[in-house]
């Protein structure tokens, strides 16, 4: 197995390209549950340049009936980016100030229960999102309202 930087610039491009739009490759979650984290992925795949086939505990999506949870699941890709040892991106919790455009953060109540997933586009040095569900290009993260907020830097990529 190798290692590959994870593509920041095309990571952002892809969420300025379709933060206001969807890309029909993949479903529209919008109304069954949200589309933000199914977007994250999106972004962070155009980033990536792989996905993880791994059955249940992978991150990947072919069709609406054959994806793993951690694509569209605010609990999963974070239990995924942390803990993936395999093929596909990889990431860990940071500081915001250690927090850079192509990551995600999470945002959940105080008690912990996260909900929402939009991907950092910039760090100027307020941070910028892009997110689905309600769709938003650079909207600054401290317009939002949340208890509690994770940021998930990606690491890096592994391949074969």
């Amino acid at each position: 197995m190798q290692e590959i930087p994870y593509n920041r610039i095309a990571a952002v491009a892809y969420a300025r390209k379709w933060a206001l739009d969807r890309n029909r490759a993949y479903y529209d979650f919008e109304n069954i549950g949200g589309d933000c984290t199914n977007f994250a992925s999106q972004c962070i795949f155009a980033g990536a340049g792989i996905m993880n086939f791994t059955p249940v505990t992978g991150w990947y999506y072919r069709s609406l009936s054959d994806r793993a949870a951690a694509w569209s699941g605010v609990e999963y890709l974070c239990k995924f980016l942390m803990n993936n040892q395999s093929v596909g991106p990889y990431g860990r919790i940071v500081s915001q100030e250690e927090a850079k455009p192509g990551d995600i953060v999470q945002l959940g109540t105080e008690s912990g229960n996260f909900y929402h997933s939009p991907v950092i586009t910039a760090v100027t040095p307020t941070i910028l999102v892009a997110a689905h569900t309600y769709d938003v290009l650079d909207r600054p993260l401290s317009s939002y309202d949340f208890g509690a907020a994770r940021f998930l830097h990606i690491g890096g990529v592994r391949t074969w």
